[in-house]
């Protein structure tokens, strides 16, 4: 309420003691209102790394200084004035950076400001900051599987599936259980799963030093003598394996949109999918064509989008099982089911979409020479074939610069994966000169992000697109991967700036990883049934994240259950809600949470 409309209450009203009470309520709540806000990624600073915070305010405050305190002591370690103007967001008319990076000294700290008198949150500079966190983000993919759920401690889906588009009769029973479903529902996708499974891989093989053993196979408290992201990770191999049941076999899909009637746990759904309410569910074969049984249809042409990543994920799986755990079955198993995979995506080259029903949405993924770029090195690695080395070069000049780097917008999940794993993987085996074009492609699409983030005041240049939080993950780990490639820091501190964005310094001063860091202001409202129904948190999923407006205003079914806490934050431009009903900024997913389990590990893997 504006203060000015106390003087305009009944005098008599006013001059009553119950009056006063009220107009001091009022004038509590009006003056509370918070008129310069500080973000600061939540977790903490790395000691050598680039340290950037900013500040929304309501006034301009050039020419007034700002303090680095000890949180304890309030010693001020570290001052300067704010500079130009740098941005506005939402009801704050003015944004400023500042740049504390000189700053190595470990300790808790927090930035101050006396005009107005103004603190940030609590934050570390620590070479350990990172230490511990890759097994929240295991714990949320943990959460998700299907089939036993540890996290429920019931069996759920024991009738997945029945078939259609396959070259069986629609409708043949097929053992399709296992896996991890994708997000707040209960579907699963080869398509969003075997990125997941490379995702963790690729994290293991280059940090293997972080990750403990604290659970059983079945993801149950009590170590087993196995990393538990391999135990997770050989979770959704299985599941890869049962669906390809035969060299040239592939399903895609189990169930569809008829899964969103409602919160449900996963052991109590009561989804109808034609054969009675909890009963059976679709499964969908790969044929690589358009593909929808009610009013939407996809628009699939091939499959070699499925096929390049299941291709990594088994060869990856091979080179772990075979190496590190011994286990030359499996490994074998892997290592077979990959070659005859990639072996349809060379007959098949095209995407095979996510499968829509009854809403018009989908994953609509189009790229895809990336993923058989990604499939042929990781076989090359492990068979020294020299026809999978020359494929991937072929797929890798095919696929380029593809992404949606750069751009304002792009359809759900139209460049899939979020950042080619592919031109990462065939350097390590390249020539030189060819070694320098993957560079060039991996440089051309940073800079494409770069142009953005320069005109952007938290120094972002990701598209707000639904997941947009993926993009950003993702971005976060190519610009890793390139200064690996090069020894070329130029992007450090562009990467930092995503990375910190999905940790708390953005408008809304929310990280966007459920529960980290644990003392952190993260969500409380995910859009998951383990909420409403277990009252339970999804630590360590990684939401949608923040999208355009235009987008969240688009959507079907989507609506706020409670008032807006953020609505000063938000503008016509981007929004992001902490509400249980908004799908489109507040789910967590399986596949983002994974993204982030590589740059979590290598961050805490500096200081072994």
């Amino acid at each position: 309420m504006n203060r000015d409309r106390i003087f305009y209450l009944d005098k008599s009203f006013r001059q009553s003691v119950y009056g006063i009470f009220i107009i001091m309520i009022i004038m509590i709540s009006a003056f509370a209102k918070e008129s310069v806000v500080i973000r600061v990624n939540q977790i903490g600073y790395l000691p050598q790394e680039p340290k950037i915070a900013v500040v929304l305010s309501e006034k301009q405050l050039e020419g007034r200084s700002f303090e680095l305190v000890d949180a304890e002591s309030d010693a001020v370690i570290f001052t300067s004035e704010f500079n130009k103007v740098e941005g506005s967001w939402g009801e704050f008319s003015y944004g400023y950076r500042i740049d504390f990076s000189g700053i190595d000294r470990t300790g808790t700290y927090r930035i101050k400001i006396n005009k107005p008198k103004t603190l940030s949150r609590e934050f570390k500079i620590s070479d350990a900051v990172y230490n511990g966190y890759s097994e929240y983000l295991l714990k949320y993919i943990r959460q998700q599987r299907c089939g036993y759920n540890p996290f429920t401690d019931e069996v759920c889906h024991k009738k997945d599936g029945r078939t259609m588009y396959g070259p069986m009769p629609d409708s043949t029973y097929v053992d399709a259980s296992g896996g991890w479903h994708d997000a707040g529902d209960h579907l699963r996708y080869m398509l969003t799963s075997g990125n997941t499974i490379c995702r963790m891989l690729f994290a293991y093989l280059e940090n293997k030093a972080i990750f403990v053993d604290n659970f059983n196979d079945l993801g149950q408290p009590g170590a087993n003598g196995i990393a538990d992201i391999l135990d997770e990770i050989k979770w959704g191999l299985e599941w890869m394996l049962k669906m390809h049941p035969a060299a040239d076999r592939l399903f895609h899909q189990v169930a569809d949109d008829r899964d969103h009637v409602g919160f449900k746990l996963p052991h109590l759904d009561t989804a109808d999918y034609g054969w009675g309410p909890g009963s059976y569910r679709v499964v969908y074969y790969a044929n690589g064509k358009p593909q929808g049984l009610f009013k939407y249809q996809n628009t699939s042409t091939g499959v070699a989008n499925l096929a390049g990543r299941y291709a990594a994920a088994m060869a990856m799986g091979y080179r772990v099982w075979k190496e590190d755990l011994g286990d030359e079955d499996f490994a074998n198993r892997c290592l077979k089911a990959g070659q005859e995979v990639y072996e349809m995506g060379l007959r098949q080259p095209g995407c095979q979409e996510g499968t829509p029903c009854r809403a018009p949405y989908r994953y609509s993924e189009n790229t895809w020479a990336d993923d058989m770029e990604w499939g042929a090195a990781e076989l090359y690695k492990v068979t020294k074939e020299s026809r999978y080395l020359g494929e991937a070069k072929n797929f890798a000049k095919l696929i380029n610069t593809n992404s949606w780097m750069g751009r304002d917008t792009a359809s759900h999940y139209e460049c899939y994966p979020f950042m080619n794993m592919g031109h990462y993987a065939l350097f390590e085996v390249a020539d030189k000169a060819f070694q320098d074009t993957l560079i060039g492609y991996y440089k051309a699409q940073i800079e494409g992000v770069k142009v953005r983030a320069d005109q952007n005041l938290f120094n972002i240049g990701i598209p707000f697109i639904w997941c947009s939080n993926n993009l950003a993950a993702a971005f976060v780990t190519q610009c890793l991967l390139y200064e690996k490639m090069t020894g070329d820091p130029r992007y450090h501190e562009l990467m930092v700036a995503h990375r910190d964005w999905l940790l708390g310094n953005n408008p809304w001063g929310v990280s966007q990883f459920v529960g980290i860091p644990k003392d952190g202001v993260t969500p409380l409202h995910p859009h998951t049934p383990m909420i409403p129904h277990l009252n339970r948190l999804p630590i360590g999923g990684l939401n949608d994240g923040p999208v355009y407006t235009s987008i969240y205003n688009s959507l079907k079914g989507i609506r706020l259950y409670e008032e807006d806490e953020y609505v000063r934050f938000q503008s016509d431009y981007v929004v992001f809600h902490d509400d249980l009903g908004d799908y489109s900024t507040n789910e967590p997913t399986l596949d983002g949470t994974a993204e982030a389990i590589y740059f979590f590990s290598l961050f805490a893997n500096l200081n072994h």
